[in-house]
């Protein structure tokens, strides 16, 4: 049939997206079914048209013209749209080209991405073992002793996860196991997949598919690493002291911008909720900028953070301030103060353009 970008995949985009939006999920299967009987291509279906949607329900969510509830429910609706596609669809036992472990890091719970790049495999010919969302990397780990895949892909979503990630990396290849990874979480040039010594980066699922194709190199399970072997400024125990700090720097923050901002002393307890979620999420930032020593991963998440308040109508004064209390309170780290200062320098100087979304919230 037509090859992908053509006039079909924007049609039925669209069609899904209506479906999608109006949470109908029996409209949404329809446009999938539509579709294959019309004989269109399953792989571009999932990629180009239900990974497409699925993006945009995430710059929906950003503009504050979806609620969490809607996300969640045209999620939902998207990933039955991805059954649909894949349905009675199989390799026969003869056929197939190998095993495959398809795995988000611990603590991901954006699945989606990992589900598209395993239906895709599928497709491909590989038997896959999707293990989903939020998976401990022990449990995981005892999955890869039990089927000794060809490879495990790691995704992950949110640079917060990044840690995780990097244990689980060292882990699979102390068993042997080559890992490849992918999803915004590792950067859009894969900057962190290549720090953490991960066997291959992907961009996307038909990138994943073309690196498993050209064969990725058993690691060498003696050959152990730590993460301060990979990232040696990790030495300076920054990263330790704030990330254990989190729950206290939340805390104190809170008071010194009631005390600052009297009118906070106001808030009701959802409002008192939502900022003290917003301080965790800025100090988990920090502390992931920390580990892996990248200035423009905090800055980025700050200037997408401020997009994201304006959207709601909050001022973006209340985050620098957030900034200046934070500051205050760890003057005595110079990598995490230098951090600060930055984000603050962004958000302060020449208006900068509105930054994609340092997630997924899709």
């Amino acid at each position: 049939m037509s090859s992908s970008g053509s006039a079909w995949v924007a049609e039925l985009g669209d069609r899904l997206w209506t479906a999608v939006a109006g949470g109908d999920e029996h409209a949404a299967v329809d446009v999938i079914e539509d579709a294959l009987d019309a004989g269109h291509d399953r792989e571009t279906l999932l990629l180009e048209v239900i990974g497409a949607v699925q993006e945009r329900v995430g710059a929906e969510w950003a503009a504050n013209r979806m609620s969490v509830a809607q996300e969640h429910a045209a999620t939902a609706i998207n990933e039955r749209a991805i059954a649909a596609v894949v349905h009675g669809h199989g390799v026969t036992a003869d056929s197939v080209r190998g095993r495959i472990t398809v795995s988000c890091v611990d603590g991901e719970w954006h699945a989606l991405p990992a589900r598209l790049v395993a239906e895709v495999l599928r497709l491909r010919g590989w038997q896959v073992d999707y293990l989903g969302a939020q998976i401990p990397t022990s449990h995981m780990i005892a999955h890869l002793h039990a089927t000794n895949p060809h490879a495990v892909l790691l995704s992950s979503s949110l640079p917060t996860h990044l840690p995780t990630a990097h244990t689980a990396i060292a882990a699979c290849q102390a068993v042997g196991i080559p890992v490849l990874v992918g999803g915004r979480a590792f950067g859009t040039d894969g900057r962190y997949a290549r720090a953490f010594g991960a066997t291959r980066w992907a961009a996307n699922a038909r990138d994943a598919a073309s690196a498993l194709d050209a064969g990725l190199p058993r690691p060498d399970p003696t050959a152990a690493r730590h993460a301060v072997d990979d990232l040696p400024h990790l030495s300076d125990q920054e990263y330790t002291m704030v990330g254990r700090s989190r729950a206290q720097l939340v805390k104190q923050t809170l008071v010194d911008l009631e005390n600052r901002f009297p009118a906070m002393r106001s808030y009701s307890d959802e409002q008192r909720e939502r900022t003290a979620e917003d301080l965790a999420h800025i100090v988990d930032f920090l502390t992931t900028a920390l580990y892996v020593d990248d200035p423009d991963l905090f800055t980025t998440f700050v200037t997408w953070t401020a997009d994201i308040l304006r959207a709601r109508s909050v001022p973006a004064r209340s985050l620098t301030a957030g900034l200046a209390v934070l500051a205050e309170q760890l003057r005595d780290f110079p990598r995490a103060t230098a951090l600060l200062g930055q984000a603050t320098a962004r958000l302060t100087g020449p208006a900068a353009p509105s930054t994609p979304e340092p997630g997924s919230h899709a």
